[in-house]
């Protein structure tokens, strides 16, 4: 990965046309060959970039460029577009170049897979007395998360989320549809689990007759922060 801080101008022309005018800005150029450019503020988000692949050119300035202070121009074109990024260098402050190998990616603390793990430990949360059926319980339009039954013997399906919405009540539906063709589980009732269900999938949940349960992931890993709650 290269970092350079200069003072620069941005031009871009694509599918639109931008121009950011010279100020002071983190360039970043990395080995996947992606382009970005950075200002000191607006959080993670570049101001403009070109995503790979793309091919970076240095050229000279033209006679109007040069007299406006213009050191190089890099020519930033997009290999498969015919979108280019032009940035007029005028001066660079600093360029260090780092080489941080092969990323092993984003390990994500309480991921459904987690949250999946730990519930089917924890039956109990769904119904007392229930007993596991089968995690990744396989269907024709994909695995179903927890299938289960109740205390009473009836089959209930689980469909884990981190945050609930209105696509994942869906998801669920069409499995219960599924489930509730094979005679030697329906009827099958739906439970949707999530750390945080929102409130326009809790309504689509309750009239679908599936059940909504929210699930605390510190106390199901046996962690309290001391915080008091009501229930």
């Amino acid at each position: 990965m290269r970092l350079i801080i200069a003072e620069c101008s941005v031009d871009y022309a694509g599918r639109l046309s931008a121009h950011l005018p010279r100020a002071l800005r983190l360039l970043v150029l990395k080995a996947d060959g992606s382009v970005l450019v950075h200002s000191d503020s607006g959080s993670y988000k570049p101001l403009n970039w070109m995503n790979p692949p793309c091919v970076v050119s240095v050229l000279e300035p033209s006679e109007e460029q040069a007299s406006v202070g213009v050191a190089e121009v890099w020519q930033v074109q997009q290999v498969k577009t015919d979108d280019v990024l032009m940035i007029s260098i005028f001066a660079v402050l600093s360029d260090i170049s780092h080489e941080l190998g092969d990323d092993p990616g984003l390990i994500k603390d309480g991921v459904e897979k987690h949250l999946q793990e730990l519930l089917a430990d924890q039956l109990h949360l769904v119904h007392e007395g229930a007993s596991l059926i089968r995690r990744e319980y396989f269907t024709a339009i994909g695995p179903v998360d927890i299938l289960m039954r109740d205390g009473a013997g009836a089959t209930v399906a689980v469909e884990l989320k981190r945050r609930g919405d209105i696509d994942g009540v869906e998801q669920l539906t069409r499995y219960l549809e599924l489930l509730n063709r094979d005679p030697l589980l329906s009827p099958v009732r739906g439970v949707f689990a999530a750390q945080e269900i929102k409130p326009q999938a809790r309504k689509l949940a309750e009239d679908r007759g599936i059940e909504c349960l929210v699930l605390d992931y510190d106390s199901m890993r046996g962690i309290d922060d001391g915080r008091p709650r009501l229930f």
